[in-house]
């Protein structure tokens, strides 16, 4: 099994990290989101090397029903999970919050996690039959997303 932790802002009262390789942005845990959402400036995902992939989609969260232009990155690392490609949302309903980024719990599909909030950690359990090597794909069918994450582990015997 391997394992990695982030470390949770202190000066936080929600489960945020920071996440130095991106230019040292926060990102907010978020255990209970399906769609990983971007908060921030669009230009700025724009130059982590985001392409648009379709312009306001509509989603569910924050209390009712939202929209956001669907982007997708690829290789980017967060912590010690490198996702080959990463679908994510631009919202600008939440413009002026403390962090720029959210992680969904679809990101850690068949990890085991725990937000340490005595320590300020985010540990984070990589199964010996699953990849740190993930591709998440959010799609739109007939107005419906879905979201499908999977490893890329492939044995070789």
């Amino acid at each position: 099994m391997k394992q990695f932790t982030l470390h949770l802002v202190k000066e936080k009262s929600r489960p945020i990290v920071e996440l130095k390789n991106w230019n040292n942005i926060y990102a907010l845990l978020d255990t209970g989101a399906i769609y990983p959402i971007w908060t921030a400036d669009e230009r700025i995902l724009i130059r982590f090397g985001a392409t648009l992939k379709e312009k306001g989609v509509s989603f569910g969260g924050f209390g009712g029903k939202t929209s956001g232009n669907l982007y997708e990155l690829k290789n980017i690392m967060i912590g010690g999970l490198i996702f080959s490609r990463l679908d994510i949302i631009a919202c600008n309903d939440l413009k002026n919050s403390p962090f720029q980024m959210i992680l969904s719990a679809t990101m850690f599909t068949h990890l085991i996690y725990e937000v340490d909030a005595k320590n300020w950690k985010f540990n984070v359990d990589i199964p010996d039959e699953e990849s740190n090597i993930r591709n998440l794909q959010i799609r739109n069918k007939s107005g419906q997303l879905q979201v499908l994450c999977s490893s890329e582990f492939t044995v070789v015997e």
